[in-house]
């Protein structure tokens, strides 16, 4: 009966064993990830490419209309860190895209366009066109500054681990500069809102889907709304620690079983 719980105990360590290294080979990550080179590609990392691409295609322009049409030397100023910034993104982005074979726009959408008419419509060297200059590209740069942050954290994939790093610097730079025309207006909480606490203090509510926040702008449900991360799945590890257990088990087990059958013997050779 012993022989044949040892046997059974074993068979099952040893099929843990042959499926802990498949895992571990093939990991599964979900739908839409790729395996590559430099770890698991999933959407999130690929929406990030896009994105930076179609900063690229209006914001460097952006940053050229600054540098012809200002009269401020802080938004001319700003205009140039743009127009080199975005010029090595997106070299960098290009390179990428075709390492990990992600296909990359070519054009600015619809709203970015809408924006560079604002820019180009508005009269040269006129503050109008500073505010709308330092405005627009303010705000864009605060949403992807957000969600270059989350992706960095959530990728496993060492390409866009570095290249979200090197957008965060370029994006912050941007930022600083623009901000520093003097002409972005932080009371317009729609276009740059306002950061929300981490958590609530003891006692208070806070605002669900549908609910007006603080700043009354409605909240939103961030499991929604925030961009999939490139986090690996679970199961190898899950494999591999039934594996652990089921070897210590089988140690002891083993070995008090066969303390026992010893004893046994020698009581039987005594008597």
């Amino acid at each position: 009966m012993i022989i044949r719980l040892c046997r059974v105990v074993l068979a099952l360590l040893a099929t843990c064993l042959v499926l802990v290294p498949a895992a571990g080979a093939q990991p599964q990550f979900g739908p839409g990830y790729t395996q590559t080179p430099f770890g698991p590609l999933g959407p999130a990392g690929r929406d990030m490419l896009v994105k930076v691409r179609l900063a690229g295609l209006w914001e460097g322009p952006g940053g050229r209309l600054g540098m012809e049409k200002s009269a401020n030397p802080r938004v001319r100023e700003a205009g140039r860190h743009l127009v080199g910034g975005h010029e090595e993104l997106d070299r960098k982005v290009l390179e990428l895209g075709r390492a990990l074979g992600v296909e990359l726009p070519t054009e600015p959408n619809a709203d970015q366009r809408g924006w560079i008419a604002e820019m180009t419509a508005a009269p040269a060297r006129s503050v109008e066109f500073d505010r709308v200059f330092a405005n627009r590209l303010r705000a864009a740069h605060g949403g992807v500054y957000k969600f270059l942050a989350v992706v960095r954290t959530g990728t496993r994939n060492t390409l866009i681990r570095d290249f979200a790093k090197r957008c965060m610097e370029v994006v912050l730079d941007h930022i600083q500069v623009l901000e520093a025309t003097g002409m972005v207006d932080f009371t317009d909480t729609q276009a740059i809102p306002l950061a929300t606490v981490a958590a609530s203090p003891p006692g208070s509510a806070r605002p669900t889907a549908g609910q007006v926040a603080p700043d009354g702008r409605g909240s939103q449900n961030v499991a929604q709304n925030a961009p999939s991360r490139d986090f690996e799945g679970s199961g190898s590890d899950a494999l591999l620690g039934l594996g652990v257990v089921a070897a210590v088990v089988v140690g002891i087990y083993l070995w008090t079983g066969g303390g026992w059958r010893r004893s046994s013997k020698r009581k039987r050779t005594v008597h």
